[in-house]
């Protein structure tokens, strides 16, 4: 086969691979069809690779026996991480795992840019186009590889990144500063390449590395003073940027399939991370400006409430055997108590005595977009079921209980007036059903820092447990009912 031929066939196959990330992405679009739109994409990444691979064995000169044992090294490496963490990785630790995978596909595409701005730097292959996506790759993967680690770290709850936001004196200016220098060496290396400035390959390189410390501690500053409220956007957005990133490595090495993906996902990464940040009625600026979010778990007194009611297992099962219609609402308790498989138990014997469940899902509910869908998917509660919140709000005022599960700022009546630091935050209306149960294992505040005003409600009930035992109890309740 001729090199013409066998270039043909792989670029065909690069396309059926853009083509599967395509159609995948489309079907994301619903949990229905989610998971086999992530097959699709998966495979649609198998043939790219393996095509590539091929590519690269067929090709004059074909491969070095070093470079194709690193090759199949770094397969087996990291398949095998891969495959490792996504069998043993809990539910609750999947922002962070998520956060982890931006890191490295950040990372990646940044060495990428690097290596291949290495190879051409004071040759004839050194253009200004290529000046351009280097520098724009290295800038961006090194904000999303630090940016991401440290993300990965506050949601992690570690010591050294700690949830609440962390100012660090004069950091804005700092980071200021950074973009300016990463700016200046882009328009050094851009002029270089164009012949508008004379520099040797020795000032060029020192000048990248500049670029590549400044990207690096900017995705340290950009992140730190970001509070743990805001964490769900963040991850998107450093999703975001970790598909621009690898577009820019793929223009680099001038790749399709890659320019396609990085695109894809930079693209539905920057439309998703507006969303929630509308779902949050704050601006993507105001987020990244940072400093909202004390941390969960601050004990405080409810805000105009004189007294808290707490309910008895066996009260909070009356009510709901003997309701018509049940919105049971999740939030980052249940997920961290392991709770969705209690919750669909309970849906389910509920529904066998003729209530009518449903699941109201905000958008910024947990740590990750979509961790509500992910987890209570996983639990094979019914898709139908899952309702979001601008399709369920209006049937609160219809509902008999609302069922509060460990979500605490999304239900904040606080968010209506202004004042708070919540004001303006799309709610799910839960203050508006007839009768309320909150299961809380205690007053704790969530990542806002604030107090919930939904708890002083008269029509609320408190029943203090983790969310798996006190669903637990409330399904023993309601079979002895």
């Amino acid at each position: 086969m001729s090199q013409e031929w066998i270039y043909t066939t792989v670029f065909l196959a690069w396309l059926a691979g853009a083509a599967a990330f395509v159609i995948g992405l489309h079907q994301m679009n619903s949990p229905a069809t989610a998971r086999n739109g992530n097959r699709l994409s998966a495979t649609g990444m198998t043939v790219a690779v393996l095509t590539t691979l091929f590519y690269l064995l067929t090709r004059e000169g074909g491969l070095r026996v070093e470079a194709l044992a690193i090759i199949v090294i770094g397969f087996l490496l990291g398949g095998g991480a891969g495959l490792y963490m996504a069998r043993v990785v809990k539910m609750t630790a999947m922002p962070q795992l998520v956060s982890l995978f931006n890191a490295v596909g950040g990372g990646a595409a940044a060495i990428v840019a690097i290596d291949d701005y290495l190879r051409v730097v004071g040759t004839p292959d050194e253009t200004l186009s290529t000046a351009i996506f280097v520098v724009l790759g290295v800038v961006i993967g090194c904000i999303t590889f630090t940016g991401s680690l440290v993300a990965s770290g506050k949601l992690q709850g570690l010591s050294i990144t700690p949830s609440k936001p962390v100012l660090i004196p004069g950091g804005r200016l700092v980071t200021l500063v950074l973009a300016l220098v990463a700016l200046g060496g882009l328009v050094a290396l851009v002029a270089a390449a164009g012949g508008a400035i004379d520099l040797d390959k020795t000032t060029q390189t020192a000048i990248l590395g500049l670029v590549i410390l400044a990207g690096l501690v900017f995705g340290i500053t950009m992140v730190l003073p970001i509070g743990g409220a805001d964490m769900p956007v963040v991850v998107s957005l450093l999703n975001s940027f970790t598909g621009t990133a690898a577009a820019m490595a793929g223009f680099v090495i001038n790749n399709p399939v890659l320019i396609i993906a990085g695109a894809l996902v930079g693209a539905s990464g920057g439309i998703l991370t507006k969303l929630m940040a509308d779902a949050m009625n704050r601006s993507i600026v105001n987020i990244i400006a940072g400093g909202f979010g004390g941390g969960e778990g601050t004990v405080g007194a409810v805000a105009g409430a004189t007294q808290v009611r707490e309910l008895g297992v066996d009260d909070a099962a009356i009510q709901l055997a003997y309701a018509s219609s049940v919105i049971v609402v999740p939030g980052y308790g249940l997920a961290v108590a392991q709770a969705q498989h209690a919750v669909r138990e309970l849906a389910e014997l509920l529904e066998e005595r003729g209530v009518d469940v449903k699941y109201a899902i905000h958008p910024v509910a947990g740590r990750m977009p979509g961790h509500m869908n992910v987890l209570l998917a996983e639990a094979n509660v019914p898709y139908p079921q899952l309702r979001e919140m601008e399709d369920i709000n209006p049937e609160f005022e219809r509902c008999d209980v609302a069922l509060v599960v460990g979500a605490n700022d999304v239900t904040n009546p606080a968010a209506r007036r202004p004042g708070s630091p919540v004001s303006g935050m799309p709610i799910l209306d839960v203050d508006r059903a007839k009768s309320i149960v909150v299961i809380k294992r205690s007053m704790g505040r969530g990542y806002a820092g604030i107090d919930n005003e939904l708890y002083g409600n008269p029509k609320t009930g408190m029943l203090f447990a983790d969310a798996k035992q006190g669903l637990t109890d409330l399904v023993s309740a309601v079979k002895a009912l």
